[in-house]
């Protein structure tokens, strides 16, 4: 007797629902699709007990007849593919044809549905069809599903709390309303409204209705394309990141989706801006032809396969680090101190008192510090090479008139008073003088009066021999010396001087830790990261006035002056405004 049957209908619709519906707002998902591909611009969503008792979602699309609201619930029909060909030039959000399916044989399922002529009420329980007869003529579709998962207590069991489940229909349908700024989005829980969107188009005016307005106010707007794709969104400022990615929204043809190599290539974009333990606020739209997007490799529909990546990558790390350098970043202090990290309030005290007082070098300065400058007496403008100013750091022309704890340089102009960590100011400038003599093609090399020996293990030496030639074109001159031994001669000039072997030995523990998947551009920012914050004055050192004079100016010359190499910031202002709230001379 053959073991091989053909699955019944009702069980395979349960398997599936195993992929298609896992939580509430799997469910939600689907239904909120449906809508928008039936051309609704007004959808509400109700849930009850975070949708674990009772998830309904009422639209104003097209409806369906009769003969469509019964099909609907058949396995694998749907109204967006007929042939083959289609599934090169998907333009809706849904086409496999199993999410009603799936849903109505976990729970039960209440539809009213119309085109606008005479109405369509069907129940379904577990699957199987209760109830079917006409009904009002309201244009547009009311599904409600109760007792999720009644039948499969297995999967009931592992429904997560209330809120848990509420938290992330939440979540889903704010991604959604920011996809479609266009559909007007209410979502209530227990009679209660959560969310509520305009449905205004305009997709700034989305995010200040979901985020609130310290978040939209620090929205950037981005805008660029190619002959593959058209790129649209908004990016923040680096003051408002946030611990995971889950605000790194991406839409892809008005699809919210969830794809690793874009979300790196956004993160790539902020390098430096941010530390990497953060990550930015970003709501991202990108169009492109179908037939370049890949979508039916997973039931939930959430990631895609994207040809021409590199071209996209590309793209996006150009507009997004272009729209940061085109922005002055420099956070407000106060707004700081009220939604992010506090600062001690006798940095704020000490700001006030000395910007009040007028400048005396002896009372400011305790030692100097050259800043790795040359020790002769040329002057030190004569040394800088022309660089290209960051014109709005250029327009704020800041001042320096003291030190606060041998470690904040305090500044002002007629906006207000600013505060320069010269730590992380001075990791920046020496970070970029870095980078730009790695990528000189030229290097001026330095022989060393005593040469510098290392010694490593066997399999040390080896990955460092594989990378000698790499170590050459950096301006190394390297020997073997023995067994697993090299001797350095020559090191180039731009390493600092008092802590060559230091700054060797931090190269070679780059190459043997790094040396799978070795990419010598990311060699290239590793050491300069390393290297600039060992070259970099520290905390509690006091340096002279035209110390601090040479350091802003270098500051305001680099490409990225908001932040140190490590993402943390350099500068923070005070507003004239804050001041004269602080000490209640304006008391709006």
């Amino acid at each position: 007797m053959s073991k091989i049957r053909v699955m019944d209908e009702q069980l395979a619709n349960k398997i599936a629902a195993g992929e298609v519906v896992e939580k509430c707002s799997s469910i939600v998902k689907e239904l909120i699709e449906n809508s928008v591909d039936a051309q609704a611009d007004e959808i509400s969503i109700h849930l009850f007990e975070g949708g674990i008792k009772e998830i309904s979602v009422i639209d104003n699309g097209i409806g369906m007849d009769e003969a469509d609201a019964k099909l609907a619930f058949q396995r694998h029909a749907t109204s967006k593919l007929y042939k083959d060909d289609d599934l090169f030039f998907i333009d809706t959000l849904g086409f496999r044809g199993e999410a009603l399916p799936s849903i109505a044989s976990v729970s039960y399922v209440s539809l009213k549905t119309s085109t606008g002529d005479v109405g369509t009420f069907l129940e379904i329980e577990g699957g199987k069809l209760k109830t079917f007869e006409k009904a009002d003529a309201r244009k547009g579709t009311i599904i409600t599903i109760n007792h999720l998962f009644y039948n499969t207590p297995a999967r009931l069991k592992y429904l997560k709390s209330e809120q848990s489940e509420l938290a992330n229909c939440v979540s889903f349908v704010e991604r959604f309303a920011l996809a479609h700024p266009e559909v007007r989005f209410t979502l209530q829980n227990d009679g209660r409204t959560l969310l509520q969107t305009s449905g205004s188009g305009n997709l700034h005016k989305t995010i200040h209705e979901i985020y609130g307005i310290q978040v939209s106010s620090k929205m950037i707007e981005v805008k660029n394309s190619n002959d593959d794709f058209d790129l649209y969104g908004y990016v923040c400022k680096p003051e408002i990141l946030k611990s995971n990615r889950n605000h790194m929204i991406v839409i892809v043809n008005g699809r919210v989706i969830r794809n690793q190599d874009i979300l790196r290539a956004i993160n790539d974009a902020y390098y430096t801006y941010k530390p990497d333990i953060k990550y930015p606020i970003v709501v991202l739209k990108i169009d492109t032809d179908p037939t370049l997007i890949d979508v039916n490799i997973h039931p939930t529909k959430q990631d895609i396969k994207i040809n021409k990546m590199n071209v996209l990558y590309d793209l996006l790390v150009e507009t997004i680090k272009d729209a940061l350098y085109q922005n002055l970043l420099i956070p407000n202090a106060v707004e700081r101190m009220s939604n992010f990290n506090p600062i001690k309030q006798e940095i704020i005290d000490s700001v006030v008192k000395e910007t009040s007082e007028e400048y005396t070098p002896s009372s400011n300065v305790q030692t100097t510090f050259d800043l790795g400058l040359s020790s002769n007496t040329e002057n030190v403008a004569d040394k800088k090479e022309p660089v290209v100013v960051n014109p709005l750091m250029k327009q704020l022309k800041l001042y320096p008139v003291g030190l606060a704890h041998g470690t904040y340089i305090i500044a002002e102009n007629e906006e207000g008073v600013f505060l320069i960590d010269q730590h992380a100011a001075q990791e920046r400038v020496n970070y970029e003088k870095n980078m730009k003599a790695l990528r000189e093609k030229k290097v001026s090399t330095t022989n060393l009066l005593f040469p510098i020996t290392i010694e490593l293990s066997q399999g040390d030496f080896l990955k460092v021999k594989n990378q000698e030639e790499l170590l050459l074109d950096m301006g190394f001159e390297i020997e073997e010396f023995g067994i697993n031994t090299f001797v350095f001669k020559g090191h180039p000039t731009w390493l600092l001087e008092g802590h060559e072997e230091e700054s060797i030995r931090r190269i070679l523990d780059l190459i043997i830790g790094g040396l799978d998947g070795f990419d010598r551009v990311k060699f290239n920012e590793s050491i300069a990261i390393t290297l600039s914050c060992k070259m970099s004055i520290k905390a509690n050192m006091h340096i002279s006035h035209e110390a601090q004079e040479v350091l802003l100016d270098e500051l305001c010359a680099c490409d990225n002056p908001y932040n140190c190499p490590h993402g943390r910031p350099t500068i923070i202002k005070f507003s004239i405004y804050d001041l004269e709230r602080m000490f209640k001379r304006a008391m709006n």
